[in-house]
């Protein structure tokens, strides 16, 4: 946006009094210092140049005007722009690593997840294998167990035979021996 009317007028009146300025600075530092203001570039960045407050009566009635001091010439701004641009790559090349290393870290934390999950699953297919098998001689053997458990109760009929064919012999056995008495 382009300054127009008053402000181009004040915005003029400031970029010409700095360059009024340094041969009156230059004489005032040359009883102090020696050399100009050209040799020692330093001096000049650290004395910020002001320019002097114009007061003055305008024609408005008594009302007095200022002038803007004058800012210090800024170092570099191509040479600051380029630090800040090298900071930011530095900051973000380092992001970026970080990032990375993450990324690295979570992959081979994948990868032995499955690996753990690939044992996991050879584990259970073992014992998958084993169950069956178990499942199939169960299987092969039932018929055996089904010939044991008729065995087993053939052999509880037997022992009741057994105690009651007892009982009738210890009976006649007493009858027996009463007989024998008489």
């Amino acid at each position: 946006m382009a300054a127009t009317g008053d402000e181009a007028a004040a915005m003029d009146s400031i970029s010409r009094e700095p360059a009024s300025l340094p041969a009156a600075l230059d004489a005032a530092g040359s009883s102090s210092s020696s050399g100009t203001p050209a040799e020692h570039p330093e001096a000049e960045a650290e004395n910020p140049v002001i320019a002097p407050k114009k007061t003055g009566v305008s024609s408005d009635g008594g009302v007095e005007t200022a002038e803007e001091a004058v800012e210090p010439a800024e170092p570099d701004i191509n040479e600051l722009c380029s630090d800040m641009f090298e900071k930011m790559a530095i900051f973000l090349q380092g992001e970026l690593t970080a990032t990375c290393e993450d990324y690295s870290l979570l992959e081979n934390m994948n990868k032995l997840t499955s690996l753990k999950y690939m044992e996991m699953k050879d584990i259970s297919i073992n014992i998958s294998r084993n169950l069956q098998d178990l499942n199939n001689k169960y299987a092969s053997l039932q018929p055996y167990l089904d010939q044991i458990n008729k065995i087993e109760e053939q052999v509880s009929s037997l022992e009741q035979a057994a105690y009651k064919l007892d009982a009738y012999s210890k009976k006649l056995e007493a009858r027996f021996k009463k007989l024998e008495k008489r």
